[in-house]
């Protein structure tokens, strides 16, 4: 795996460590920009795609974070272990992913480092945390989903596309192309 793609991920996971470390324990329950989801809903999603995905670069057996678990050391577990795992993985290894079995790079550069941006923002705005995103992770994520506008649009990956307000900076943009309302 290129040290960008790990380097990336690591800050994303990082940045979205910092948002969780900050939620003050009443606010887990707050409703997330994701339908249905709360923001304890949006770090169990996270922390399952990290514990899976570690479990699979190291050989191990996955588990997924029960209902009544501490969420904090959940997530903990879930960063430690995948973060772990990065730096002495094989990652043409194929594991898992969305859309099918794929070498572990792909998932991780393509898929599960947007996947922890825009969960930092649900995550944030749940909780009125910090909602600044990563510039360049923004301006390189967003440029590999515009050519897959229609694919990402089917049931369970992203919303309909909302209008972004007139002059929207670039992350905004983003967030309204996958159908948060910013």
């Amino acid at each position: 795996m290129s040290q960008e793609v790990i380097d990336r991920a690591t800050n994303l996971v990082q940045g979205f460590d910092a948002r969780i470390q900050a939620v003050d324990a009443g606010a887990w329950g707050n409703a997330a920009p994701c339908e249905g989801w709360t923001a304890r809903d949006v770090v169990v999603h996270v922390g399952n795609n990290l514990l899976g995905l570690g479990a699979a670069l190291t050989g191990g057996q996955g588990r997924e974070i029960s209902a009544d678990e501490d969420i904090v050391a959940a997530w903990n577990e879930a960063r430690d272990g995948f973060l772990g795992a990065l730096p002495t993985a094989d990652l043409s290894t194929v594991v898992p992913g969305p859309f099918g079995p794929m070498p572990a790079e792909q998932v991780i550069g393509r898929l599960v480092c947007t996947d922890v941006m825009v969960h930092t923002w649900d995550l944030a705005r749940a909780t009125g945390g910090d909602e600044a995103l990563d510039a360049a992770a923004v301006e390189g994520a967003y440029s590999g989903l515009k050519p897959m506008d229609a694919m990402i649009r089917m049931p369970g990956v992203f919303g309909p596309k909302i209008d972004p307000p007139a002059g929207a900076d670039l992350q905004t943009e983003f967030l309204c192309f996958l159908g948060r309302q910013v």
